[in-house]
């Protein structure tokens, strides 16, 4: 089975984690410090994304509402 996210993209993660327990891991839009986990892997992940790195699109909002409707 091949691997979800490449190494460099878990590196990125990696490295949001260790900003967040820091605590200078600050969210894009506000710039308000970072407290939680999830989302702490999210702006990992994004930033892999945005550096070219193999990581899977995200999934849109739609498709998330209809499984949790069923």
């Amino acid at each position: 089975m091949a691997r979800k996210y490449s190494k460099s993209a878990s590196k990125s993660v990696k490295k949001a984690m260790k900003k967040r327990k820091a605590g200078t891991l600050k969210s894009g839009g506000s710039g308000k410090k970072v407290t939680s986990k999830k989302q702490a892997i999210a702006i990992g992940l994004s930033e892999a994304r945005a550096a070219g790195k193999k990581v899977p699109k995200k999934k849109s909002k739609s498709k998330a509402k209809r499984k949790a409707k069923k």
